[in-house]
């Protein structure tokens, strides 16, 4: 079961996995519909490749069975992933044209990423690297909706039970909210205008029953 959390300057998925061959894929699904659910503007299928050379590599260098847990942090203009294992042997990469598959990910990884490395941890390793995203105004839109739908829910019932804040304020960030969301469900290949329309009929609907 994935454990997220977000803050002002962060959106962050644990995912715990056991290393398996069969585990990869769904590993890799599961890493995506997350990526998917904040809208990510991923430049292509980089962080799906690269989540699923990361995991090949426990299977196959630290073993089936083990447990293994892949982070996913949004961290402004990048996406950042960490593959996390209980081997404290640091990973040695072949040379680029050795045509062993022993080694060969961790270089795919490296030339998908913008930066990447890895490090022991108490117990046992961790390899991460970061993955470019969009240009850095757009990210800052989508990524404040994608914050703001991830604590709407819990937002929603801390308002119910402390009462609403009444501000002359709050209009303009309304404003700004509804602009960002339209930044998030564009990132997501979706026709902003028949979003607002949808919005409208939910609006008109809840009206018309109050």
């Amino acid at each position: 079961m994935p454990v997220s959390e977000s803050s002002a300057s962060r959106l962050r998925c644990v995912l715990p996995f056991e290393a398996a061959p069969e585990e990869v894929g769904l590993l890799r699904r599961a890493a995506a519909k997350q990526l998917d659910r904040w809208g990510v503007p991923v430049a292509g299928d980089e962080a799906e490749v690269v989540i699923a050379e990361l995991a090949t590599n426990v299977v196959k260098h630290v073993g089936e069975g083990v447990s293994a847990t892949l982070v996913l942090e949004w961290r402004g203009d990048r996406l950042r992933v960490e593959l996390h294992d209980r081997c404290h042997a640091l990973p040695s990469p072949r040379a680029a044209d050795c045509y062993e598959e022993c080694g060969r990910g961790l270089h795919l990884v490296a030339g998908l990423a913008m930066d990447w490395g890895w490090a022991r941890t108490a117990a046992g390793k961790m390899v991460w690297c970061e993955v470019a995203l969009r240009g850095e105004a757009a990210v800052r839109h989508i990524e404040r909706a994608a914050t703001a739908l991830e604590r709407y829910k819990g937002a929603e019932r801390d308002a119910e039970r402390h009462g609403r804040v009444q501000n002359a304020g709050l209009e303009e960030s309304a404003v700004e909210l509804i602009a960002d969301l339209l930044h998030w469900t564009a990132a997501r290949g979706h026709d902003p205008d028949d979003i607002l329309d949808r919005a409208q009929m939910h609006y008109e609907a809840r009206v018309d029953v109050a």
